[in-house]
């Protein structure tokens, strides 16, 4: 008997795996703090005698390189990936031994990058599980335009070979294991649930119900924007990441969050949006601890700036030191927890600004002359309708397009109120008047809000 643990990290939107069996595992995709998996095989019990590449990542920095030093296991890396450090190169068909009976066969899989690899784990010469890192996810496949531009065309067909490639090779009652698709950027779609086998994507993945042309044209086609920080990840990895340091940062008063702040540094508040409208202090920014903390900070983050957290407890301190290292922003700069008030100096006051829902936007422009609405949703997302006359600033632009934003009070809003969060904490710190909307927008139109259409005809 065989065993598969799946490790989740819902920030980035992936999923590792330790599998193996009596005695020994493997560890597929490791997370950059490693203790996680390292706590999972000794809950097991087993050893650790590979640890699995599946590809050189672009969108986390990989623990791989650590995890092979603690434990003394192999470190696997596809034989097409360029690194500096020494690895056990992989090729297709190469296997790796894991415990008696048990097996991992490698599969050339390229799609996702050109050297991507797929293991299978064979019992016994049986197939029962692949793990497909980011070449056949749950309902689509793993974006192939990460690597060099003028691949992309290549590379997607690529992954719809691949796909076909391991359908052909594996029986229908295989389960598919990958990285990708929990709401990674990585993936080329969105995924369409949180399980799969060969034999349920043969009847519902674009890659095996399509022909390569018409496949090739809707995956380009719907491939969303690339996260800035995804620039820094391959050449990290490809580096060897250093081993994390999990320590609290040193602590900040007061002063010492006033002077990062006029030293031009980032001090970011990690309570939820409702706190920091309430009080938060001037010029720092609000990404939320729970939400996606590590995907939006890093990429809106100048690269290499210097970041002070905020937050309400060290727990949470923690948690997003954690999440932060798996994206390469390694060491907070300091950090402070508790009662906001005690960030500031005494005489002076925390900042607010208001949260409203689309019925008070509504309210507001049938009465006021002066409300700017602004859409930081991504392009993709506005398709099935937009609120007329909003300006338009995806999230990530937002920092280097301030002045397109016009004068007036700002209500800005997303899809359900975290990036509008964030947004409008921007705006706060550059000294415009704002107000969260923190809403649904499905709510939108029964709000009375005019939509508009791609074409800009109302809907």
């Amino acid at each position: 008997m065989f065993f598969v643990d799946t490790l989740e990290f819902e920030g980035l939107g992936n999923r590792s795996y330790l599998a193996g069996g009596a005695r020994a595992a493997v560890a597929v995709d490791p997370p950059r703090d490693v203790d996680q998996v390292l706590a999972a095989a000794a809950r097991r019990g087993v050893r650790l005698v590979a640890v699995l590449e599946t590809h050189l990542h672009n969108d986390y920095v990989s623990g791989g390189l650590e995890l092979a030093r603690l434990s003394g296991a192999r470190h696997l890396v596809p034989a097409g990936a360029a690194v500096s450090f020494e690895r056990v190169p992989v090729a297709d068909g190469d296997t790796v031994p894991v415990d008696e009976g048990l097996a991992l066969r490698a599969v050339a899989t390229p799609g996702h990058t050109p050297h991507h690899l797929s293991y299978v784990l064979e019992e016994n010469g049986q197939a029962s599980v692949a793990f497909t890192g980011g070449s056949l996810l749950i309902g689509t496949v793993g974006r192939p335009d990460l690597v060099e531009p003028r691949l992309t065309r290549e590379l997607a067909r690529a992954q719809h070979d691949s796909a076909r490639r391991l359908a052909r090779e594996l029986d229908d009652a295989v389960q598919v294991l990958p990285t990708h698709g929990f709401g990674s950027f990585c993936s080329g779609a969105p995924a369409q649930g949180g399980a799969t086998t060969i034999g349920a994507e043969r009847w519902r993945n674009s890659a095996l119900t399509m022909e390569a042309d018409a496949f090739v044209a809707e995956l380009l086609a719907g491939l969303d924007d690339v996260p800035a920080y995804y620039a820094h990840m391959g050449p990290l990895n490809a580096a060897g990441p250093a081993p994390v340091d999990l320590t609290p940062p040193r602590p900040a008063d007061a002063a010492a969050i006033a002077a990062r702040l006029a030293a031009g540094e980032w001090v970011v508040d990690l309570r939820h949006r409702a706190a920091f409208a309430a009080g938060h202090v001037a010029g720092s920014f609000n990404f939320e601890g729970d939400g996606r903390l590590a995907t939006y900070l890093a990429w809106l983050i100048p690269w290499g700036k210097p970041v002070t957290l905020l937050a309400e407890s060290p727990e949470q301190i923690a948690a997003a030191q954690r999440e932060l290292v798996r994206v390469g922003i390694d060491r907070p700069a300091a950090a402070a927890t508790g009662d906001p008030h005690t960030w500031v100096h005494e005489q002076e006051r925390l900042c607010s600004f208001p949260r409203a829902r689309f019925a008070d936007l509504a309210e507001a422009r049938r009465h006021r002359d002066d409300v700017v609405v602004l859409d930081v949703r991504r392009t993709s997302e506005r398709g099935a309708g937009f609120v007329a006359g909003a300006v338009h600033i995806p999230l990530h632009q937002l920092r280097d397009r301030f002045a397109e934003v016009p004068e007036g009070v700002v209500w800005v809003h997303c899809s359900a109120g975290m990036r509008a969060a964030i947004a409008a904490s921007l705006l706060d710190a550059v000294g415009r008047e704002v107000v969260a909307v923190d809403d649904d927008f499905a709510a939108a139109a029964g709000a009375g809000l005019v939509l508009a259409g791609p074409d800009g005809t109302r809907i």
